[in-house]
């Protein structure tokens, strides 16, 4: 079904563009408008999520490892972080008029979203246990609560396998060969 919508993206199928706009639309502007955005925010949000998707999809025929709906919405999300920290880094003057290369933006938001895909896909080739220790971490889950939520005794145990689930994780990521050309931006 996630190709079916890839497609329909990329032909412009206008009936599948609209049900996929009726679908997601208001789950994307709850987001943007919870996190200091307005309603054209979220309306530009979207549609760059549509239209990046669309054209990653031509190019490389992206594989959706979740449901479309999932994937949309967190290109969506990062989109929508990666516009808030360009906003944190802008200088406010009324006098100057700030041009924004569009393209750049598009590109590093591809670029974000290809290292949180590797990012996900090595997490699943870790085990079970680091697994769940790193997600725990992850979600800012205190040593101390993970200590309760595990089977380990001490904070200090769980801060040294959060170390070596990291290092195995990230040795993981580095071996990909997908790695070089995503680090260096």
């Amino acid at each position: 079904m996630e190709d079916f919508y890839l497609n329909a993206l990329v032909k412009g199928d206008s009936k599948t563009i609209k049900k996929i706009y009726t679908t997601n639309f208001f789950q994307v502007k709850r987001f943007v408008l919870q996190n200091k955005g307005k309603s054209e925010d979220a309306e530009d949000i979207f549609q760059k999520a549509i239209l990046q998707i669309a054209i990653r999809h031509k190019k490389e025929k992206i594989k959706i490892s979740t449901n479309f709906d999932a994937y949309l919405f967190t290109v969506c999300k990062n989109l929508w972080r990666r516009e808030l920290n360009n906003y944190k880094k802008r200088v406010t003057n009324s006098e100057v008029v700030e041009q924004k290369d569009e393209s750049t933006d598009n590109a590093l938001a591809i670029v974000e979203q290809k290292r949180q895909e590797l990012f996900i896909e090595k997490l699943g080739e870790i085990s079970d246990n680091c697994k769940q220790i790193l997600t725990l971490f992850f979600a800012k889950t205190t040593y101390a609560e993970i200590v309760e939520q595990t089977e380990y005794n001490s904070e200090s145990v769980v801060r040294q396998r959060v170390f070596k689930c990291k290092k195995q994780l990230t040795n993981l990521i580095q071996k990909d060969k997908r790695y070089n050309s995503l680090k260096a931006i």
